[in-house]
């Protein structure tokens, strides 16, 4: 069974409207935001914070438990600050809400880790180039093989020309 054109266009043209009804309040909810770079640090780093509302030409402010409140200003056309993560703070996961002027909120999650010092270098292997008792034994192989190389040149070349 064919659908006529004009029930096809009715149906698109009543269709249409419920499907981008909810964009404006989207898009809207979407210019409100904190972004915190890098999300995952170790305590006594610092992090960047950028947030956006829907005026940044005002300041706001962040609020996170290890750092407590931070004033974001303007710049560059965002809101950013930089912060120290105080090296007493424990590992884990910490809100980060930001408070616009026009009392909008936007929620960010910072990742504090434990601060790990590695106790010896990587494991990448035996040393087996590096300068050692073997080393002029391997330098004075080289040459010889380099001297080698070009007398048996020297002796090709000559042969050509007289043979």
């Amino acid at each position: 069974m064919r659908l006529s054109v004009p029930a096809a266009l009715a149906a698109l043209a009543l269709g249409l409207p419920a499907l981008f009804a909810d964009a404006p309040a989207a898009l809207a909810a979407a210019t409100v935001y904190v972004e915190i770079n890098p999300s995952t640090v170790p305590a006594g780093d610092e992090v960047g914070l950028r947030a956006s509302c829907d005026d940044n030409l005002k300041a706001a402010t962040v609020t996170a438990t290890p750092v407590g409140t931070v004033t974001v200003s303007p710049q560059y056309g965002f809101l950013s600050a930089t912060v120290r993560i105080p090296s007493g703070t424990k590992p884990g996961d910490y809100r980060v809400e930001l408070h616009c002027p026009d009392g909008k909120t936007a929620t960010g999650t910072l990742h504090v880790v434990a601060k790990v010092e590695p106790t010896h270098g990587p494991a990448t292997g035996g040393g087996g180039t590096a300068p050692g008792r073997n080393a002029p034994a391997l330098i004075g192989a080289g040459l010889v093989t380099i001297a080698a190389g070009l007398v048996l040149g020297v002796l090709t070349l000559r042969r050509r020309r007289f043979g």
